[in-house]
């Protein structure tokens, strides 16, 4: 019979940040770690439904948060009791949880609930404060690569003949299809 593990599972939403919080909290107290880039709310999470898989009787399932392992309240309460059945522990660092026992369960219950509203909250807000923002006429998302002075400069180039607007867009650093949507932003297509 092999030796129990302890599996730790590490998850952010995109290569951009940083797993140095949850790495740092898990090293010590996990055999193994892995590392998973990819939103909660993604309909596929390969690296998390594999570590499940993977994990055998008496092992020990690690998690920093709640919100890095589950999607949902129902999600964590489904997962806890699928590897109940399997004799699998969990364990949550930042929660003094064990759900091996009744009382380690209810809490784990009422955390995942907690962690649950908490998510549709946040969501909720980001929702508000985006439709404020739209109404208060700001722009939404990424700035432009090009401003107003380059566009125009670059119009007037395309309009007095001898160079492409492929020709353009690469002296400006940027696509074609990127020029072509500023000369559209600024009414000159």
């Amino acid at each position: 019979m092999s030796k129990p593990r302890r599996i730790g599972y590490i998850r952010v939403s995109t290569r951009a940040q940083t797993t140095d919080r949850q790495t740092k909290a898990l090293e010590n107290e996990c055999d193994e770690l892995h590392i998973e880039y990819v939103s909660a709310v993604a309909g596929e999470r390969p690296v998390f439904e594999a570590v499940l898989a993977g994990l055998q009787s008496d092992d020990t399932f690690v998690v920093l948060d709640l919100d890095r392992a589950f999607r949902s309240t129902i999600d964590a309460m489904l997962t806890a009791d699928a590897l109940r059945q399997r004799s699998v522990k969990m364990r949550v660092l930042s929660l003094p949880i064990d759900t091996t026992t009744a009382e380690g369960e209810l809490f784990y219950t009422m955390v995942a609930a907690f962690a649950g509203f908490e998510r549709r909250i946040i969501s909720r807000r980001t929702k508000e404060g985006l439709q404020a923002a739209r109404l208060r006429g700001q722009p939404l998302g990424r700035p432009p690569k090009l401003n107003a002075h380059q566009i125009k400069t670059a119009h007037q180039a395309l309009t007095a003949g001898g160079t492409t607007c492929r020709e353009l867009a690469q002296s400006l650093g940027v696509s074609r299809l990127t020029l072509q949507r500023g000369f559209r932003r600024h009414g000159l297509a």
